[in-house]
């Protein structure tokens, strides 16, 4: 009596938000295949749902020209090692989890072995650097998308992206309860609280620390009794902003730092000053007001200016097709602008409520159960390369 291999999955994710997708496309990949076998790179999210990871993916999470360079032969030693081993266990399909960079020069060569491929999370070609789009094609045979404007973008080029929806829009519940949120924190339930989110890399830290804190002060000066919350996830981080409100903070400001805990902040505060990135729609899904910011050396603005396609950067405001939350960028990034636009945001309760309205839109859209989604897609992807 002969026995049917179980099917296959292969799939790398090269940093921790990858991780976090890997894992829930994994358990529901296994709701369908309980014996199914998942080989590849991940972190310890995906190891625990049962993958096993050949390399360490920590050795895939550098950040920066610099330090790219400086592993860059570990890095693509990696990359062979992987691609050799995939191509011996002939997996049903291969998931590349973001990171395009080092994931889709695997899928081009698995593909061209012919192993079908998905890529999981669609560069943003939407953004800058829309010439992408040729090579992401010739690689994959599937692209998962999180935003739904993100399709589009491959039209007419022979592959029919998915949207999946956004992990966090399902991990979020739809209705914050600020309050309930506040006395877990042991938080005053009156004060204003304005959540500080100046990046999460050492890099946006040197171009925002001193400017949150000199912006924090000016709004302290109008709201007194105002505290700022600033959650930072690593020591590094940490270290920068503490060394910013040593120099720059006014004896009288009220800060508190927080070691994580960006979403209790958000979910707790009243407004936001908010790095441009995703943690623009993780304030969002909170339902909270914010302001957009970020400031990039003069050379990188430039030639982000000259790749860029968009009106605006901010994550809500793409997803809108409208400024609904403002931007303070570059040169308009200031102490003095910053603290206006968040002053005029505290004393105007209307607009608060309509930021608050268009967010929960934004919600809406993307709470579509994006691992059921990712994993039929992927499903559907074997059917038809083995059809």
């Amino acid at each position: 009596m002969s026995s049917v291999r179980p099917l296959r999955f292969a799939l790398i994710a090269g940093e921790a938000s990858g991780d976090l997708l890997g894992a829930s496309l994994i358990d529901a990949l296994k709701l369908r295949y309980p014996n199914a076998e998942f080989l590849g790179i991940g972190g310890p999210k995906m190891i625990g749902a049962g993958l096993h990871s050949e390399f360490d993916q920590e050795k895939l999470a550098v950040r920066g020209a610099a330090e790219v360079l400086a592993h860059l032969p570990e890095i693509l030693s990696i990359r062979r090692g992987v691609v050799a081993r995939l191509k011996a266990w002939q997996p049903d399909v291969f998931v590349g989890i973001d990171a395009p960079d080092f994931n889709l020069p695997i899928e081009r060569k698995l593909k061209a072995s012919g192993i079908p491929t998905v890529h999981y999370v669609s560069p943003t070609v939407w953004a800058w650097r829309r010439g992408r789009t040729k090579k992401i094609v010739a690689a994959v045979n599937q692209l998962l998308c999180l935003f739904p404007f993100e399709p589009a973008c491959y039209k007419g080029q022979g592959l029919d992206p998915v949207f999946v929806g956004h992990p966090l829009a399902d991990e979020i519940e739809p209705q914050i309860d600020r309050q309930r949120v506040r006395q877990s924190l042991n938080l005053p339930e009156a004060a204003p609280l304005i959540t500080l989110m100046p990046g999460s890399r050492q890099s946006e830290l040197a171009f925002h620390a001193q400017l949150f804190v000199e912006a924090a002060n000016q709004v302290a000066t109008e709201l007194p009794e105002a505290l700022f919350l600033v959650p930072l996830t690593t020591k590094e981080t940490r270290a920068l902003f503490e060394a910013a409100l040593k120099a720059h903070a006014d004896k009288s400001l009220r800060v508190r730092m927080l070691f994580g805990h960006a979403r209790d902040a958000l979910a707790a505060s009243d407004l936001a000053l908010v790095c441009s990135g995703t943690a623009t729609l993780e304030a969002a899904l909170l339902r909270c007001p914010m302001i957009i910011t970020y400031r990039l050396s003069a050379f990188s603005a430039w030639v982000y200016k000259k790749l860029r396609y968009l009106t605006w950067v901010g994550l809500p405001n793409i997803l809108l097709g409208r400024l609904v939350v403002p931007e303070l960028l570059q040169d308009d990034a200031t102490p003095e602008k910053l603290s206006a636009a968040l002053i005029a945001l505290w004393r105007n309760p209307h607009r608060r409520h309509e930021m608050e309205t268009s967010f929960a839109a934004i919600h809406q859209k993307l709470r579509q159960n994006s691992a059921e989604r990712a994993a039929d897609a992927v499903v559907a992807c074997v059917a038809s390369h083995s059809s």
